[in-house]
């Protein structure tokens, strides 16, 4: 066999060798991660699993893991023991579908100015917004607490709205994206072609910002979902109660007549609005990343 023939061989060779290597890397990756969505993902499984189990079923052994035949009978247990559910869900809807809309708008607005206007203690007003970030939420409660009950908000959904308006992580999230993917020529062309500041905000800034809007309002639409310390602290009627405190109130009657079904089916349909929420804005997220590493 000739050098020639040795060497053509010889690359042949490598050239499989490293394909080889890479099919099994690829291989190894994709085990390695289908394991570890089977471990976060069967949690949530097995609690839409439950909700269809009746009184006992999801205690068993060996566990079910297929879906049982009592969905109905929880629908009927879950309304009858907690008859203020569906308004608690509506209660929750509407505080975390206004409070990410007014949050994100406002927001926008604060990380706008900051980062196209120039004014006098511009750097001082944006280091006291980041000196916020260094305070623990939980030295704020009783003084909080006190200054709801001052302005006569307890039992109202004001403390859910009106001081969340703008924090320091969206307004520093906003202030970023606008600064470095909108040139000031776009709105200084705008202004001499007369826009207005509020209209150019609308027809310009925030369709340009919406990966932004996407990661702030997912942010923010789950601390509202979630919230259950401001609902056990502001909230006293039961009529206005939201999906964690009512969750949380239905437990022990539901225990003592094994009603762990019901539990599940409950917690199952809180849950749908945050996974259609994130679906959504996860879609939107992904397909400007996308857009923009072909860019780059």
């Amino acid at each position: 066999m000739s050098l020639e023939e040795n060497t053509r061989t010889f690359t042949a060779g490598r050239l499989f060798a490293g394909k080889i290597y890479r099919i099994t890397g690829r291989v190894v990756i994709y085990l390695i991660l289908v394991i570890f969505l089977l471990i976060f993902a069967f949690p949530y499984y097995f609690m839409i699993v439950g909700s269809t189990f009746g009184p006992g079923e999801i205690f068993e052994q060996p566990p079910k893991i297929f879906f049982g035949d009592s969905l109905f009978d929880n629908f009927i247990l879950l309304f009858q023991k907690v008859p203020l559910f569906y308004m608690a869900f509506i209660n929750s809807v509407l505080i975390a579908t206004l409070g990410t809309t007014l949050k994100v708008f406002f927001n926008a607005m604060a990380g706008f100015a900051f980062s196209k206007f120039e004014f006098k203690g511009k750097r001082f007003f944006f280091g006291i917004v980041l000196t916020t970030m260094l305070m623990p939420h939980f030295v704020n409660i009783i003084p909080f607490y006190k200054m709801m009950t001052t302005f006569g908000w307890i039992n109202t959904y004001w403390p859910f709205l009106i001081p969340g308006l703008t924090s320091a992580f969206g307004i520093i999230l906003m202030r970023q994206y606008i600064q470095n993917s909108i040139p000031t020529d776009i709105l200084d062309a705008a202004r001499i072609d007369g826009v207005g500041e509020f209209r150019m905000i609308f027809m310009i800034v925030i369709p340009l910002i919406r990966p932004a809007i996407a990661v702030l309002g997912t942010i923010t639409f789950i601390g509202h979902w979630n919230d259950f310390m401001g609902a056990l602290l502001f909230l006293t009627d039961e009529k206005m109660f939201t999906l964690p405190i009512a969750l949380r109130a239905m437990v022990p009657a539901m225990e003592r007549i094994g009603g762990h079904g019901a539990i599940a089916l409950s917690n199952s349909l809180a849950s749908l609005p945050l996974l259609g929420v994130f679906i959504f804005f996860s879609k939107q997220i992904i397909n400007n990343l996308t857009a923009g590493s072909i860019k780059g």
